[in-house]
């Protein structure tokens, strides 16, 4: 027997609410077991230049426990496996609109409480902003919202049937705003035509962004692709809708002299788009 004299632990204080979680984790084990995977698709799914980086930076006590809770019932890791049962995962056949980038969630919760006959699919790669929109959708009893983790094309290419989609949003990408990194943005053409086969006909593509050059380029490749139309008559950037949210990123970035730019384009049959209908084709 050891004659040391053991001694009772001190009890660890309790996680102040908002405070960061920082544990040693062992070698390959995963950050939330039962939350989003680092990499679902795995990183030899493909070799393709990608519009965003994941960051995996610090998460507070509320955004881990919403991940641990919630995202077995409301999460999806984008991993390309098979098709998504849209009904299915959100427990309704209500209209879905796609959002690619959503930072922290406050305006995607924002919007499916004002609309909640409309469900959100809300995608990004940023694991606290995954956890802090689970996290408000829960405090706000929202059940129309859903969060993707990972890349946004492999869902749209591989995950999503065709014409599935009622609405695609794109809040303040990011610009690249360097000439060499501009083929990393993700409005481009090829993205365009593969969102316009998920999305049905009159289907609206909402994007908005406050780096100038990047709106411009939006607006010249909305314009020049074929399956879309600009809602607004004069062919020009769209005043900033009532149902989208003034964030409060947005807001410091109006205080500064940033121009924000809405671009609202609907998704068209080609003979829509060449003036001609379906039905008066010989």
């Amino acid at each position: 027997m050891s004659d040391s004299v053991s001694t009772p632990e001190a009890p660890h204080p309790a996680p102040t609410p908002g405070a960061s979680i920082r544990r040693t984790r062992a070698k390959g084990e995963p950050r939330f077991p039962d939350g989003p995977k680092a990499d679902p698709a795995g990183s030899h799914f493909e070799r393709r230049i990608r519009s965003f980086q994941p960051r995996r930076s610090r998460v507070t006590t509320g955004q881990a426990d919403a991940l641990q809770r919630l995202w077995p019932l409301w999460g999806l890791d984008i991993d390309g496996s098979g098709p998504l049962d849209l009904a299915g995962f959100f427990g309704n056949d209500n209209p879905v609109v796609l959002e690619i980038g959503f930072g922290m969630g406050e305006a995607t919760a924002a919007m499916a409480a004002a609309d909640p006959a409309t469900n959100i699919l809300a995608v990004d790669v940023h694991t606290p902003g995954q956890g802090n929109l689970l996290n408000l959708a829960d405090q706000r009893g929202l059940t129309n919202v859903r969060v993707g983790n990972g890349d946004a094309i492999i869902l749209l290419r591989e995950m999503l049937a065709p014409g599935s989609l009622d609405g695609l949003r794109v809040y303040f990408p990011d610009p690249w705003p360097k000439k060499r990194h501009h083929k990393r943005r993700l409005i481009q053409p090829d993205f365009l035509t593969l969102a316009a086969a998920r999305l049905r006909p009159g289907a609206v593509v909402h994007c908005a962004t406050d780096w100038e050059p990047y709106a411009e380029q939006m607006l010249q490749v909305l314009t020049a692709h074929p399956a879309f139309e600009n809602t607004q008559a004069d062919g020009g950037f769209a005043p900033r809708p009532g149902f989208r949210p003034l964030t409060r990123f947005e807001g410091q970035g109006l205080d500064k002299g940033h121009v924000v730019n809405d671009l609202l384009f609907r998704r068209v049959r080609h003979e829509e788009r060449t003036g001609h209908r379906a039905g008066d084709r010989a």
